[in-house]
């Protein structure tokens, strides 16, 4: 038998798309788990990926009888929706009539296989947690597991090296011997979803963005396609089990009970925040015109933010504004090291997004003191740790160390565990004495004289990318005027402790890093006189009193950190003191809100909650990261500054009246609202089922090489975020499973002219990944939602319903 390279390659390309990609946990990034199956309509797509996943699409029974009873499903809408889709059913009796819970599934017929597979993956893959590392992995996952496969027990047949196939083609050819090759897809379909962790992460190290990773651990989904077809062969295994899920066939055409429930619960839902953002009174505040506020502070479009942004605009006289938290710069984070060695470097932009600068943190002129301080304690700190790690793993060293150290970390672990506040404040005390790089670095913005010709990524902005990054700021703000004396860009992160999924509550805009970096390098660049200068030139009039600051928002505890001198601070320091002190209070206001959502009590001291949560090794939920996300609001901030979201909405800023060719909306609808589809889709699955798209409880994870998580002691890696990031209990969800609803304040003949030219986002639309409506500022802003196929019908008032009110039996 002969295989044609290209056609097996080609086969196994587009098998892999029902698989999305896995970022490991150091950059978790927020995906749509099915997202190779976006290409279909939503209820088929559900349908298809169930019988490959195994996993449930919709929302179970309970969920649906809680929203109901919570009044959060409107009866009418619900009527309605069961009436068109042929169900002669009364509200209450549908939800009664609603499966309870979807059966096990049974043990996959490859199950055996799976755990040999895993057991290889977590081996190749491991990043430094394992003390003698798999050999010869540099050579690539098919030759490294043909060396030592001879030693594994678990696999029969194995004698010696060469009783396997030489080649990853000699191996294809052994194991489809007499299989005709339009079967091969659904075969490499079925062996590459039975493990969509291990998979995803093959496929996120594919895309070429995985650096000296790549390089060190080098694996292809042929070369992991090669070694499990082999070993699915030495155990006897069929191709394809008789229980296969590839075989599934999905009904596009059938209703079924769930997805009507789904959609009048959405409908509502999207109905009454409508309703609000028509209503008159939040039609009021700044508009962009009128006196010039205080300050003005940019922050991330996270849901996280509306909370803290409402409760700093109610204190004074400021003005938000919604950008996406990479702020627009497309770069690689290049961390200050200690001694003059080379940081570690991360992407710090979209997932979506190829980094093309590198920004690295030098040393700012004056500070080289505060530097060699740091460094000192630095040096100390890493000879700590270097010795601490060869103690807990040296052969001769390791009992005597643990009988020796067990009185220190007991009393730390009473600590961290009894004392979590005092914990924080030790750490914060540290800080203040021993300030991090933060203070005594600047950003590398300006090219280097003589850039390293090796370096795949340039170090530094030219003159010319600067002046078009600030600019594509300010337009896709709609922010050309009117700039307060101080301008605060406000990246984010998250702060907790001995927790995998860390990243997840990071920056999504930053690759799952914190956002500060961003900031402090579009802060630099702006306050640059040439850059102000060729704004200027552009339309944009930044006056010469005008301040750009960076900081970072602290989404656990709320606080906003300044990246200021404050010896030498470059803003009047009363109107910096009055800042500072009116975002503590709106931290205070935040918090008592955020923490009162997540317990039944009610917090005394709120803020203080959120520190010991930040502090605590064991709290399950430090933070509920972006649960309860629903909603992407595109249009300036009157539409929405005297409404409480709830945390529920994406906020992009954005004014229609400077933006004739619709680039600008065109960005955040291909960027901003696609990175929101995939967080939102994230959370979704892994609401409806935990165990299949999500992560599972935080109880039973353990790390796997520092790259994924599993269940127990082995297996696949978990794809989605934790049951306790979505769940108050294990019955009782805190996230709402409600697909995306995008509200854009622009002209509908705009909003058509970017549809008709981004295919992909139209199918988004059209196939029910994400709902749209808008709010036309040219009819009086009169709300038309789009229609699958291109059309708008009119979301008139009479058919909104009134406020929530617990529905009728």
């Amino acid at each position: 038998m002969s295989i044609e390279i290209s056609v097996l390659r080609g086969r196994i390309e587009n098998a892999a798309e029902a698989v999305g990609p896995l970022w490991p946990l150091r950059t978790f990034n927020s995906a749509n788990p099915l997202s190779g199956f976006e290409s279909l309509p939503f209820h088929e797509a559900v349908q298809r990926a169930g019988h490959l996943f195994r996993g449930r699409g919709y929302p179970a029974a309970d969920l649906f009888r809680r929203a109901w009873e919570r009044g959060d499903i409107d009866p009418e809408i619900l009527r309605r929706h069961l009436r068109d889709a042929g169900h002669d059913l009364a509200p209450s009796a549908a939800l009664d009539d609603l499966p309870r819970r979807d059966p096990t599934p049974d043990e996959p017929e490859d199950e055996r296989l799976n755990r040999i597979m895993s057991k290889w993956l977590a081996a190749f893959f491991d990043h430094g947690q394992a003390a003698w590392p798999m050999p010869n992995r540099s050579d690539g996952f098919f030759a490294s597991w043909r060396i030592l496969a001879p030693f594994d027990r678990d696999i029969p047949g194995i004698r010696q090296t060469s009783d396997l196939p030489s080649t990853k083609l000699d191996a294809f050819i052994e194991a489809l011997d007499g299989v005709p090759e339009e079967e091969w897809e659904t075969i490499f379909t079925h062996h590459l979803a039975a493990l969509p962790g291990w998979v995803g992460l093959i496929r996120w190290q594919s895309r070429g963005t995985a650096g000296e990773w790549e390089k060190a651990k080098p694996i292809t989904l042929g070369g992991y396609l090669a070694v499990r077809l082999t070993v699915a062969r030495l155990l006897g295994e069929p191709l394809l089990p008789e229980d296969a899920p590839a075989n599934g066939e999905a009904n596009p055409d059938a209703q079924t009970l769930p997805a009507v429930v789904l959609a009048a619960w959405e409908e509502t839902y999207r109905h009454r925040l409508i309703d609000d953002l028509t209503q008159p009174p939040s039609r009021t505040g700044v508009d962009g015109t009128g006196d010039r506020p205080d300050a003005q502070l940019v922050f991330c479009i996270d849901v996280r933010s509306e909370i803290l942004r409402r409760h700093l605009e109610g204190l004074g006289s400021y003005e938000t504004h919604g950008y996406a938290g990479f702020f627009g710069i497309p770069m690689e984070h290049e961390s200050y090291a200690p001694g003059g060695g080379v940081g570690e470097r991360v992407k710090a932009c979209p997932p979506i997004v190829d980094p093309r600068h590198r920004i690295a943190e030098r040393i700012a002129p004056g500070c080289e003191h505060e530097a060699e301080a740091y460094n000192d304690w630095a040096g100390i700190e890493g000879t700590r740790r270097t010795l601490l790690k060869t103690l807990k793993k040296d052969v001769a060293a390791a009992f005597g160390f643990v009988e020796g150290s067990g009185g220190f970390y007991g009393i730390a672990m009473a600590l961290r565990t009894l004392l979590p506040h005092r914990v924080f404040d030790g750490l914060k005390s540290l800080r203040e004495r021993l300030p991090g790089p933060s203070s005594f670095t600047e950003v590398t913005v300006d090219r280097p004289d003589a850039p390293d010709p090796e370096d795949a990524l340039p170090l530094g902005l030219s003159p010319e990318v600067k002046t078009v990054y600030a600019e594509a700021a300010f337009r896709l703000m709609g922010w050309t005027d009117r700039f307060a004396p101080v301008v605060v860009f406000t990246g984010h992160g998250s702060q907790t402790p001995n927790n995998p999924f860390k990243s997840s509550l990071d920056c999504g805009a930053c690759a799952g890093n914190p956002g500060g970096p961003n900031a402090r390098v579009l802060a630099a660049i702006c306050n640059e006189p040439a850059v102000r200068d060729a704004l200027r030139s552009r339309g944009i009039d930044i006056p010469e009193d005008t301040v750009f600051l960076a900081g970072q928002h602290n989404t656990t505890t709320d606080e906003v950190t300044l990246f200021v001198d404050d010896e030498d601070p470059p803003v009047d320091p009363d109107a910096l003191k009055q800042l500072r002190d009116d975002l503590a209070a709106a931290r205070n206001g935040a918090t008592a809100e955020r923490v009162n959502s997540m317990d039944d009590q009610m917090w005394t001291d709120a803020t203080r909650e959120t520190e010991r949560r930040a502090a605590d090794w064991s709290e399950t939920r430090p933070e509920w990261g972006l649960a309860g996300n629903a909603a992407f609001i595109v249009g300036p901030r009157r539409l929405t500054r005297n409404l409480n979201l709830r945390g529920r909405s994406f906020l992009h800023s954005y004014d229609w009246r400077v933006d004739d060719s619709g680039t600008a909306l065109e960005t955040i609808l291909t960027g901003p609202l696609v990175v929101g589809e995939w967080i939102n889709m994230q959370y979704y699955f892994s609401t409806v089922d935990n165990a299949v798209y999500g992560s599972g409880s935080k109880v039973t994870h353990n790390v796997s090489g520092k790259v994924g998580v599993v269940q127990g002691n082995g297996g696949d890696l978990m794809t989605g975020l934790p049951l306790q990031s979505l769940y108050v209990d294990d019955e009782t969800p805190f996230h709402d499973p409600l697909r995306l609803f995008a509200v854009l304040h622009a002209p509908v003949e705009r909003v058509d002219m970017i549809l008709n030219r981004q295919d992909t986002l139209k199918r988004l639309f059209d196939h029910g990944w994400v709902a749209l409506a808008i709010m036309d500022p040219e009819e009086n802003d009169r709300v038309m939602r789009y229609q699958p196929g291109g059309s708008w019908a009119p979301m008139s008032a009479d058919e909104q319903p009134a406020a929530a009110v617990l529905p009728d039996a």
